[in-house]
């Protein structure tokens, strides 16, 4: 497929998108938009205080994302098809279509069901799914400053060294037209984030380059997502010596109210580690670190009221997320 380009013109303003060839064999859009990088890093990282417009980010097939997100997490397409609560209890019940192999279920336990799928999509590693019901506001937001806030993040990754959102994408007015004007929810957050992490166990320092948004529904659910930017992004990543290159194929993460003070989580990843580690080293390492994230997320939002309505206002108020966002382990 030969790369074309054409042009949108919105409120004066021109936006240009040029098709290119993905490497799965889906299409991808690079688009120029409006963009500068977040002052809420970690002081340890150097980095410019804006970036100048014209930045060209590639943006995937949306269409093709969202199946496959949603072939992979029925609890996503259930949000995005807004399923009521009643209809949305059913679905961690509900036979699958994808042949799964269960590594763990236990009702008692947070986290009630782990189960793969290994060497999915051929992609030489497995993809795991985690599947939890919470107690407390059905809160997106929060979730995901459990992954991109480097505070929160340390209480529960202790392989965790930097993350933060290096080119957050302001005009979400464009983006959402690309997903299709509501087909999706609506976009409140998107934007490219870096993240690197320090040894850990048998694992070596990882770093990543991820597309990521989030999506609201109408219904209160939210699904979080995320996808590794290509090689010809890597002039993107930060200054600095280089560490190996984690992959994340593919990431959601669905919310879904199931009452007034209940929601459901279903948390999809597939990362390719990188280096020569196999995966049945690398796993459990992951499983028992997302483990932790349920942990961590049970206690706040039965705890940290507080933060709660501090995080409800300012989604109310902003349609945004505070930080950037961005995904891994």
């Amino acid at each position: 497929m030969a790369p074309f380009s054409f042009k949108i013109l919105m409120s004066g303003a021109t936006l240009s998108f040029t098709v290119l060839p993905f490497t799965n064999g889906l299409s991808s859009t690079a688009a120029t938009f409006d963009m500068h990088t977040t002052l809420a890093q970690p002081q340890t990282v150097e980095q410019p205080s804006f970036i100048q417009p014209g930045v060209e980010i590639e943006m995937p097939d949306f269409d093709s994302l969202f199946d496959r997100i949603q072939e992979v997490s029925p609890l996503a397409k259930a949000a995005i098809d807004e399923l009521t609560p009643e209809e949305s209890k059913k679905v961690f019940n509900e036979a699958d279509s994808l042949q799964w192999k269960k590594i763990d279920e236990n009702k008692k336990n947070i986290v009630r069901q782990i189960a793969k799928i290994d060497n999915y999509q051929d992609l030489g590693c497995p993809v795991l799914r985690f599947r939890a019901s919470l107690e407390g506001p059905c809160v997106g937001n929060a979730f995901a400053s459990f992954i991109m806030d480097l505070e929160e993040r340390s209480k529960w990754d202790p392989s965790i060294n930097q993350v933060y959102d290096a080119y957050p994408i302001r005009d979400l007015d464009a983006a959402n037209i690309q997903m299709g004007f509501g087909k999706y929810g609506d976009c409140s957050q998107l934007g490219v984030g870096y993240c690197q992490t320090k040894n850990y166990l048998a694992v070596s320092g990882r770093e990543q380059l991820t597309l990521c948004g989030i999506q609201n529904f109408e219904n209160g659910a939210t699904v979080i997502w995320g996808t590794e930017m290509e090689d010809w992004h890597n002039h993107l990543l930060p200054p600095g010596k280089r560490t190996t290159r984690a992959r994340s194929h593919l990431f959601s993460t669905a919310l879904v109210p199931t009452g007034d003070n209940t929601f459901d989580v279903e948390y999809c990843l597939q990362i390719d580690i990188g280096g020569s580690l196999p995966t049945w080293i690398t796993t459990p390492v992951l499983t028992e670190t997302v483990k932790n994230l349920f942990r961590h997320a049970k206690h706040f939002y039965k705890n940290e009221d507080s933060k709660l309505e501090m995080l409800i206002k300012e989604h109310e108020g902003r349609h945004e997320i505070g930080h950037g966002l961005l995904m891994t382990p």
